[in-house]
């Protein structure tokens, strides 16, 4: 019997654009502008100086932007860097210049599972930050209260089995009494093979769904949980 559930995020919860058109141009534009405005504060400086470290250069203002940019472009998922669009963004959500967007099928289910003694928790490679951020600001109201948990890759890697049977472990629960939502088949993989319930969301032309994980088109046709 399922007794928690472990959602993905992005093009599961979320649409895949709204981080990769909204979030990530956002905290683009506005890093270097933000690193020097609150260069002084001493979270700021930690990061700085881990960037510089992981950049393996001297600890300078600039250049750690620089590298930062530069992260961005790669898309690597550096620590700093995390940390730091995840203030950048916070400044976004609290402004008022964007709302986390969360589909409405998704808001409506979780309330529904929270409410009928689901456990509900996120696992995202964005940082725990950037989740709570995006949950806290949707216009659908703050929908953090929903979840008892998230994990990010701190945790481990979405598509390795251990990070899945840790996450059980925190959570306290058999693996098998956990059902892992993800738009990634290689993550659902990964949950699977860790003992995990799945189901996998596809969110446009339906397609055949491989190795025996159940699609959906969205959070309402999971119909039943058991």
């Amino acid at each position: 019997m399922i007794k928690a559930i472990l959602t993905d995020i992005e093009g599961t919860t979320s649409s895949l654009s709204f981080v990769k058109d909204v979030l990530f141009p956002y905290a683009r534009e506005r890093l270097p502008g933000f690193v020097r405005a609150h260069g002084g504060d001493p979270e700021v400086v930690r990061l700085l100086d881990e960037t510089s470290a992981l950049g393996g250069f001297a600890a300078e203002g600039e250049r750690a932007i620089a590298q930062l940019l530069a992260w961005i472009a790669e898309d690597r998922k550096a620590p700093p860097l995390k940390a730091l669009q995840g203030m950048v963004w916070e400044e976004g959500y609290r402004s008022g210049a964007f709302f986390g967007h969360v589909y409405a099928d998704a808001a409506r289910k979780l309330r529904e599972w929270h409410a009928a003694g689901l456990a509900l928790y996120v696992f995202s490679s964005g940082s725990v930050q950037a989740q709570q951020l995006l949950f806290a600001h949707t216009e659908y109201g703050d929908l953090t209260p929903l979840f008892s948990g998230y994990f990010d890759t701190r945790t481990g890697p979405k598509q390795e089995p251990d990070s899945y049977r840790a996450i059980a472990r925190q959570i306290g629960l058999e693996p098998g009494a956990i059902l892992f939502l993800s738009d990634i088949v290689a993550e659902l993989d990964a949950a699977r093979a860790a003992g995990f319930a799945t189901r996998w969301l596809v969110r446009g032309p339906a397609r055949p769904a491989p190795g025996g994980h159940p699609a959906v088109p969205d959070f309402d046709a999971i119909a039943e949980i058991a």
